[in-house]
């Protein structure tokens, strides 16, 4: 492959992975913040908080959510938006693009799904809790690339990038669980509508429709309120709406350079402003280079790169805030030694490192699949180790699977200490692997 085609696919991913190791941090800050907050004397109110009723309507038409909710069925309609947006860039362009490309992050994430899930279902025979499966199934990406940003560039690109693809097809998987298994009763009429206007987004794709806000009226104002009225989790409207958007460029690369050097010469041969304003000929070529670049950008990475820090600082820490507060209080041990507190810190810490070890080594003997260039088998095991990193998703699965019960707290007891130690362990293998590289 030629360095510009290289480079052409990585560095949407490097400006990713730069993006998420500062964000990973913010996040830790804010679960911090969280527990530190529901272990105070202001817990009370911490948590009253997040059950004000807040009110949206027109008239006679109106929708009522508590602050929580709007938190995991709103904001975080944005996150999977957004995670649908790097899936597609994914297929279109980057990692997930060919099938041998993708085959091995994506064995390595329905393995890293798979055995979590069954050791939850054996730690939970026969039980109520047994809704809680998905729970140990998804990966945070933000959380664990920001604990790899800690080992600096001694880590191997190839490595991040493997994580980063893991990682994407694992949220996929998670939106697939959400949609199928964590609804309530669903609405036909309500999941027409929502149809009905992804075919119009889809139709304005075909039609060359480029707006932001054609795509954001409809996404949201359409898709996402009618999947929220429709018992499918809202969250899944986004990943389908992102879908939809956009990603071709109206311009070719060889044509985008040749106009652009003929208004760059256009731009100089006028005379020079002795003023700090630009020439009426000047802001005419420079309103000419203005179209071209959107021409040769496409909507899909425009949105990403717009909204991309707005959800890893906004967004993720906010649900992180209102979801990670556990009283300590409240906490005894047989809440931590709870088949649901064991079946998701297990099916995190054991299940994900065994899943995604094994399912990426039986790829490689039985599928001719390889590892990554500069990637060992040592870093795997530490990759595995990330993966077991459930954090937000974990607990936003939790929200879904538990109402407001001891189920509930001891999910989030096992997802924060096993992600914790997931972490933990994860950091330590690279740091000794890349330190010492076999």
């Amino acid at each position: 492959m030629k360095p510009e085609k290289i480079a052409h696919v990585l560095t949407p991913i490097s400006r990713f992975i730069q993006n998420e190791s500062a964000a990973g941090m913010f996040l830790l800050a804010s679960a911090v913040a969280a527990l530190a907050i529901s272990n105070s004397p202001w817990a009370a109110s911490y948590h009253h908080w997040w059950e004000i009723d807040i009110s949206i309507g027109v008239g006679d038409y109106s929708l009522s959510r508590t602050l929580h909710h709007w938190i995991n069925d709103g904001l975080m309609a944005m996150f999977f938006f957004v995670v649908g947006l790097e899936l597609k860039r994914e297929i279109v362009g980057g990692e997930l693009s060919t099938p041998r490309q993708a085959l091995l992050p994506l064995m390595a994430a329905v393995g890293g799904m798979v055995l979590p899930a069954v050791i939850y279902l054996v730690a939970n025979p026969q039980s109520p809790a047994q809704d809680g499966w998905g729970i140990p199934m998804a990966t945070d990406i933000a959380f664990a690339l920001g604990i790899l940003s800690l080992l600096g560039n001694r880590v191997p690109l190839s490595i991040k990038v493997f994580l980063t693809a893991l990682a994407i097809a694992d949220d996929l998987g998670a939106v697939l669980v959400i949609a199928f298994f964590y609804t309530s009763d669903i609405s036909v009429v309500n999941l027409a509508t929502g149809a009905g206007f992804l075919a119009l987004l889809a139709m304005g794709n075909y039609l060359g429709v480029r707006n932001a806000w054609f795509y954001g009226l409809v996404g949201i104002g359409g898709v996402w309120l009618a999947f929220l009225m429709s018992g499918v989790h809202a969250t899944v409207a986004g990943v389908l709406a992102a879908l939809a958007i956009p990603a071709r460029t109206k311009i070719d690369e060889a044509g985008f350079a040749a106009r652009l050097r003929s208004y760059v010469t256009e731009f100089e041969r006028i005379p020079p402003n002795s003023t700090s304003l630009l020439a009426p000929e000047q802001h005419h070529v420079v309103e000419k280079i203005k179209r071209l670049t959107q021409a040769a950008d496409t909507p899909l990475q425009r949105l990403e790169h717009a909204l991309h820090p707005i959800v890893a600082f906004v967004v993720m820490p906010v649900f992180a805030f209102s979801n990670a507060g556990i009283s300590l209080n409240e906490l005894g041990w047989p809440d931590v030694a709870a088949p649901v507190s064991i079946g998701v810190g297990l099916g995190l810490l054991v299940g994900k490192f065994i899943g995604v070890v094994g399912s990426t080594w039986l790829s490689v003997r039985l599928l001719g699949a390889k590892l990554p260039e500069g990637m060992t088998w040592r870093h795997l095991c530490g990759v595995g180790c990330l993966a077991g990193v459930g954090f937000t998703m974990s607990l936003f699965i939790a929200n879904l699977a538990f109402e407001a019960d001891s189920s509930l707290l001891q999910a989030k007891v096992g997802t924060l200490v096993a992600s914790l130690a997931a972490g933990l362990l994860g950091f330590l293998i690279l740091k000794r692997t890349v330190a010492r590289p076999s």
